[in-house]
């Protein structure tokens, strides 16, 4: 594909309505922030993915850092893993993590996407993979018990066998009350992943730990600061449930820092914040190297493709962040997600939704 060329970059920034705010032991998010990018090319194929901001304050800073680098890949052959190594190189000694590993992490995306749809083949084809449905959980928030009890239901009803409920309320007879009423609702059929979103101490971890062993967990998520991986080791080997983490590493090195403290059982990269497709790639093969067990966190469109290609592949996350400016491409039924009907990742911007939501 030397022969395609990037012509251009357009960044847009969007801040879209969520069914449900995610709340979390550590604040709300209430909105989605968005940057949608689009990779153009001499061939008329535009590659597109977009990035989760976590807060509206970064949506500018962030959707202006994809804009400056349109400078920077203009003229490029379309080819993902050069176009890394020259904003690797670019960001050498400044460090490419934070707002700049996002904004390269969404160029590596849509240069892979527009590659994929170069050769008119799904994302998942392109890696050497085969189109099929993947195990999906259904990913909820720290709605105490009443709304927890009806999105469970609801999941439940919908086919999902795994829910994820974020908790650390204020006590531990709290978060077991919600985990009961979950399980009482969707009874032993359907597995129960907790999420604590860093929000205890390694202490309260452990004490809290060994009690929600007993209730059957499917995995404790980011019990403590996600960069305390000597705290997460210990939680590790003081409880029965397994240990999950990894949303929060910053490329693949940091994930290789975690594992080498015995941090976690599990592991969920971020494809924002691994490093794009191209970091996420990295990130699997350490996982099968280590035997450990990998799922997706967000980004639900891509993380599908990648997943099939995932040697130690385990769950999907089903949260539809950018799903109000989006064409449905995945279909959630039987617990599985099923995709790959499209060229590339899937991508399809909704133009009149985008505009209303603009920023």
């Amino acid at each position: 594909m030397d022969d395609i060329k990037i012509t251009g970059l357009r960044a847009r920034a969007v801040n879209v309505p969520l069914q449900y705010p995610v709340k979390t032991a550590v604040g709300v998010v209430a909105t989605s922030p968005l940057v949608l990018i689009d990779l153009l090319t001499n061939a008329g194929i535009t590659g597109c993915a977009y990035l989760f901001t976590y807060t509206p304050l970064a949506l500018k800073p962030v959707q202006q850092m994809v804009e400056e680098l349109a400078a920077v890949v203009e003229g490029m052959s379309l080819a993902p893993y050069e176009i890394g190594r020259v904003l690797q190189s670019r960001f050498r000694l400044l460090g490419n993590t934070g707002l700049v590993r996002m904004a390269t992490a969404g160029i590596d995306m849509a240069a892979w996407d527009a590659l994929a749809k170069a050769h008119i083949l799904p994302l998942v084809e392109l890696l050497g993979g085969t189109v099929r449905p993947l195990p999906a959980y259904d990913s909820h928030s720290m709605d105490d018990v009443e709304l927890a009890v009806k999105r469970a239901h609801d999941a439940a009803q919908q086919g999902f066998t795994a829910i994820k409920t974020k908790i650390g309320y204020p006590t531990l007879e709290h978060d077991l009350c919600v985990v009961r009423a979950i399980r009482d609702v969707v009874g032993e059929g359907v597995q129960i992943m907790v999420d604590y979103n860093q929000g205890l101490t390694v202490p309260e971890a452990v004490r809290r730990g060994r009690v929600l062993g007993e209730e059957g967990v499917a995995w404790i998520e980011e019990p403590t600061l996600q960069n305390d991986f000597a705290g997460h080791s210990v939680i590790r080997n003081a409880v029965r449930t397994p240990v999950q983490m990894g949303e929060n590493w910053f490329g693949p090195d940091e994930m290789n820092k975690a594992i080498a403290a015995g941090a976690c059982d599990l592991c969920m990269p971020d494809l924002m914040k691994i490093g794009g497709v191209s970091g996420w790639l990295q990130a699997s093969v350490l996982a099968e190297q280590h035997s450990l067990p990998m799922s997706s966190h967000i980004f639900q469109e891509f993380s599908a493709h990648l997943l099939a290609v995932t040697p130690t592949c385990h769950w999907l996350e089903k949260m539809d962040l950018a799903g109000p400016v989006l064409e449905p491409v995945i279909e959630f039924k039987d617990g599985k997600a099923h995709f790959g009907t499209e060229p590339g990742a899937g991508i399809i911007w909704r133009e009149q939704e985008i505009e209303r939501y603009t920023v």
